[in-house]
């Protein structure tokens, strides 16, 4: 199987990994800057080709043909975390100095959806830890947080979950009722986390509680908390309509005193970290959806040209030849302003709408195509011994985590108002 770097092997015959990563960086970095200077990107650079490749050669030989059974025994792909960590995929975004492969955004809505279109279980796994977890670590801590937080789940050997949502919050992450206390020497933490993707499989969790409930939103914090670690327990394992092989379940904290050190960024900081830390997340959702999406369609041309009606391959039926064509336009659109978030995040702008269309687009394109899918496979469709039907379990969550549909078209009208108002 090629490797992210195998390019660089037949360049120079015996570099090392440290300098194969330099080089790709620098391609990286002067392609980005070349295709800055363009409002369509018409083609993706050589680098990111290479890796979309590298990632859909992984999903093709270790992930597609387990995919099922990850789905039907709800098991954790362990092994698989951990090739992705070996191939740089864990820790795609962070420096080489942090331990991190040192690539963009726009690499990792491509490595995301070819991962999510072999399984969109692994996807998931590896998007929480790169943008919910590493991701405000490398941009909000300290030099000692980064080395013992980023570094080790770089690897895949370890991965951590964001803890946020709540069950009586939901899309108001800015009522949190779970409460961080100053004890002198410790924070002390109470309350309940819900719906934390990686609960189960999590070496420490990024977790946001309110330190002055005057002040609302302004008075949320976050804390980097080991697990496990006393007075911090697991809730049952939810059984989830879909991505199956990822673990779903509650934080519950119990006076978890925690050290005063492990406070990432400065008390009152949280909300703002954990909306900046959703922007980039969501372009990771929008990668699955569009991985999903893929996958479905891919499904849907398989059959078409297989299964045979009246006489007629059914592919040569011009109402499923709509269904394709629909199917394609969508995912090709959302793609496309999947990109130009991914892109501008790396040009260092403000991503807060773009994001967020990019997510509302890919995961409504994935719930349709995937419908669709099933709908051209008939009876077949709806029976597990073809993928289809899993295809659109696992593509309606990415229509409801890391902000619902709802949220996003209420986060693109917000921000499209103050454009207005600003001219």
């Amino acid at each position: 199987m090629e490797t992210i770097f195998s390019f660089t092997r037949r360049l120079l015959p015996g570099a090392g990994p440290l300098c194969m990563r330099k080089l790709v960086s620098g391609n990286i970095h002067r392609h980005v800057v070349a295709v800055r200077k363009i409002s369509v990107l018409a083609e993706l650079p050589e680098t990111h080709e290479m890796l979309r490749k590298t990632c859909r050669d992984f999903a093709d030989k270790e992930l597609r043909p387990i995919a099922s059974q990850i789905d039907k025994a709800h098991f954790y792909p362990r092994d698989q975390i951990k090739r992705l960590g070996e191939l740089g995929l864990m820790g795609l975004m962070a420096p080489e100095s942090e331990g991190g492969t040192g690539m963009d955004y726009l690499a990792y809505v491509l490595a995301m959806e070819e991962i999510s279109r072999g399984c969109a279980s692994t996807g998931v796994i590896m998007s929480v830890n790169n943008s919910l977890f590493i991701g405000p670590l490398l941009k909000w801590g300290t030099k000692e947080q980064k080395e013992k937080y980023v570094k080790p789940f770089c690897t895949g050997e370890r991965v951590g979950c964001f803890a946020l949502s709540e069950t009586g919050n939901g899309s108001d992450a800015g009522a949190a009722s779970a409460t961080a206390k100053d004890d002198g020497n410790c924070w002390v933490l109470n309350g309940t986390k819900a719906w934390i993707t990686n609960a189960y499989e999590a070496e420490a969790a990024l977790v946001f509680a309110s330190t002055d409930k005057s002040k609302k939103h302004k008075g949320i914090s976050a804390f980097i908390i080991p697990m496990p670690t006393e007075g911090l327990s697991l809730g049952k394992k939810e059984d989830k309509m879909g991505i199956h092989g990822s673990s779903t379940a509650n934080l519950v904290f119990e006076d978890c005193r925690i050290p005063k050190e492990n406070i990432l960024g400065e008390p009152g900081e949280g909300f703002k970290i954990a909306m900046m830390s959703l922007d980039g997340g969501r372009i990771g959702i929008a990668g699955q959806a569009l991985g999903i999406g893929q996958a479905a369609l891919e499904c849907a041309i398989d059959y078409a040209t297989k299964r045979e009606a009246f006489g007629s391959l059914i592919v040569k039926f011009q109402a499923i030849q709509m269904k394709l064509a629909d199917m394609e336009t969508r995912l090709q659109s959302a793609r496309l302003l999947s990109w130009r978030a991914a892109m501008l995040k790396d040009a260092g702008k403000k991503v807060t709408k773009e994001s967020a269309m990019a997510k509302l687009a890919a995961s409504e394109a994935a719930t349709f195509v995937a419908h669709q899918a099933v709908q051209v496979l008939g009876g077949m469709g709806y029976v597990s011994d073809m993928p289809a039907e899993r295809y659109y379990r696992d593509a309606r969550i990415t229509e409801i985590y890391e902000g619902t549909s709802e949220i996003q078209r209420l986060v693109i009208c917000n921000s499209l108002l103050k454009e207005y108002d600003m001219n």
